[in-house]
């Protein structure tokens, strides 16, 4: 795919392992891919990684609140790298730095798509065997919605599902506790009336958190809160999984025999969970392509994270979700 022509600007300050192995990351996707980089954070800190940098002498902090942190620091590294995409010097923004304080600077800096009443965090979610990931959202942008904004969720995740993944027609279902029509609270069952008037959308009904590795449905839509703790509970289980057969796998002889002739088979499969190898969740609504990286990014995340922003640019996504929102209202 062709590159953008302005370059990704990466914070380089946020994220557990910054800054180096966020500016590492950087160096390779630059290097490797040929993606212009633009690093954003204080010069003395990033010298040598052979990048443009935009200076940034604030870092807003894993733990600070967000909203004060990006009001108060204005010349932070998130806060920079947001100017730069809304002044025309970056065409997109890369974060492993704190959420909020992403979503927030992305926000108020870049602004919101014309017709979006709420930002959603979209999360490609691994399923196993299937081609294409779930796209989960709201992943944690808004602990709590109205009826309306899901439907506009859906609305939104269908497009970046069918231009990130291809899918031409993407099966969008409304994560419940049962799929029959009538099951969840009553915000869950004004969205599904809603949903099923919907146009543009291949609403397929209720699907419960079972369905969230399921190649049944491509875009499956909920609130921030119960997005944030159905992926935050994915993860957890995950992590339990691989530990509990690595410790099975070292039992005594037998079992790492076992391993050896296991280990071709399972190594795909491990690294298609990998949070690494997603790379980064793109917060949709904002005026501007905006990537959230996991805090506990490698250089390899960054990579992929980088890629996805180069992507979503090239693939012109923020204008193809301003007709979706536009055609709809």
């Amino acid at each position: 795919m062709t590159q953008p022509t302005l370059p990704i600007a990466v914070d380089a300050m946020g994220g557990d392992r910054a800054p180096a192995e966020i500016v590492a990351g950087a160096v390779r996707a630059h290097e490797e891919l040929g993606i212009p980089v633009v690093l954003v954070g204080r010069p003395e800190e990033l010298d040598g990684a052979g990048l443009e940098v935009i200076p940034a002498s604030e870092v807003i902090a894993m733990d600070a609140d967000p909203t004060q942190g990006v009001r108060r620091l204005k010349d932070s590294s998130l806060v920079r790298a947001a100017e730069a995409v809304r002044d025309g010097k970056a065409s997109a923004m890369v974060s492993a730095g704190n959420t909020g304080a992403t979503m927030g600077s992305a926000l108020l800096r870049m602004g919101r798509i014309k017709g979006v009443a709420r930002p959603a965090i979209a999360t490609p979610i691994p399923c196993p065997g299937a081609d294409t990931p779930t796209v989960m959202l709201d992943a944690g942008a808004n602990a709590e919605c109205q009826a309306a904004w899901l439907v506009q969720f859906a609305q939104m995740g269908s497009v970046f599902a069918r231009e990130r993944y291809g899918i031409a027609s993407p099966k969008v279902g409304l994560l419940s506790i049962g799929e029959e029509p009538g099951k969840g609270d009553s915000l869950r069952k004004e969205t599904y009336g809603l949903l099923t008037e919907a146009t543009g959308i291949d609403f397929v009904g209720n699907v419960e958190g079972r369905d969230l590795m399921s190649p049944d449905v491509d875009v499956v839509v909920t609130d921030g809160f119960t997005g944030n703790v159905a992926l935050k509970t994915l993860e957890g289980g995950m992590r339990a999984l691989v530990g509990a057969l690595a410790g099975a796998f070292a039992t005594d002889d037998a079992s790492r025999a076992a391993a050896d002739a296991l280990m071709p088979a399972l190594l795909p499969l491990y690294a298609q969970l990998d949070p690494d190898e997603t790379g980064g969740a793109m917060l949709l609504g904002v005026d501007g392509v905006c990537i959230i990286s996991h805090g506990s990014s490698s250089a390899t995340a960054m990579v992929h994270a980088i890629e996805i922003a180069a992507d979503m640019v090239t693939g012109e996504v923020v204008a193809h979700l301003a007709r979706a929102v536009g055609s709809a209202a």
